[in-house]
């Protein structure tokens, strides 16, 4: 199941809030401010990449469960092994 768009958006826009900040950290603050910032903003880009990944993942699933075969498989490899 995808993220909401408003999930979504909500989540870059806190990306972009994050990353002003870490602008401003990395000229104003002590070097973990800067670090623990950045953390939240790979954070953030890890959920939206997962997200996409299982969304595609359950789309492959889904697709060779519907069409009876032992197609490709989400390894790139047909058939069984």
């Amino acid at each position: 199941m995808a993220l909401s768009q408003q999930v979504e958006e909500s989540l870059k826009e806190a990306q972009g809030n994050l990353r002003n900040a870490l602008a401003f950290s990395a000229r104003n603050e002590k070097p973990f401010v800067s670090k623990q910032i950045s953390d939240m903003i790979m954070n953030i880009e890890s959920i939206i990449a997962f997200d996409a990944m299982s969304d595609k993942i359950e789309d492959i699933l889904k697709n060779k469960n519907d069409d009876g075969s032992n197609g490709p498989s989400i390894f790139g490899f047909g058939g069984m092994m």
